[in-house]
């Protein structure tokens, strides 16, 4: 896979990127939906599909195709990062996780097609295609995405999954890293 130069040099560079370098590197990439429509594939039945564009041991880039599913409540475990909205609207969930380990969900915003978002370390957020539209993302974290923890509310368990699995129930057994067990806190 090839991307600009200007975008291997932007990468290749990076150091322990900060939350600033992080957002002004994806901006200064100055990827068009254009430059990506090439990586773009279905879902097949999963929330999003994902092609990871280029990653080094500072950084990854990845752009995922949403179908309009919604993908499961999620963290990029060590990771931090942006997104941008290349096509559409996404629709982000912000959740707070107790002390217990249980997410609740505090509130929902919406990001517009040219808006980026910032995910930070073990922030807990869930996204889908806003309005019935096709919805188009590029996200750019540091470091590259490991130990993410899929959380499914109904079966109170949150699973550590494989770095080649996505934000949703694995459905493999070998996508599943460790399994846990939630409690919810009961209000008295």
């Amino acid at each position: 896979m090839m991307l600009k130069q200007k975008a291997r040099e932007l990468l290749d560079s990076m150091q322990a990127p900060s939350k600033e370098d992080l957002k002004e590197t994806l901006v200064n990439l100055d990827l068009a939906l254009e430059d990506l429509v090439d990586f773009l594939e279905p879902a097949n039945g999963r929330p999003y599909y994902r092609k990871l564009l280029y990653q080094n041991e500072e950084v990854e880039v990845l752009v995922m195709n949403w179908s309009q599913l919604e993908c499961a409540p999620h963290d990029h475990g060590e990771s931090q990062g942006w997104i941008q909205v290349m096509k559409g609207t996404s629709v982000n969930a912000v959740f707070e996780v107790d002390e217990k380990g249980w997410p609740s969900e505090l509130f929902e915003e919406k990001h517009h097609q040219g808006k980026c978002f910032y995910a930070p370390k073990r922030g807990v957020h869930k996204m889908k295609a806003g309005g019935g539209r096709d919805l188009v993302t590029l996200h750019l974290y540091s470091p590259p995405i490991s130990g993410m923890k899929v959380y499914d509310l109904e079966k109170c368990a949150a699973c550590i999954v494989s770095d080649d699995c996505g934000a949703w129930w694995p459905e493999e057994t070998r996508q599943k890293v460790k399994e846990i067990r939630l409690e919810k806190n009961r209000v008295k």
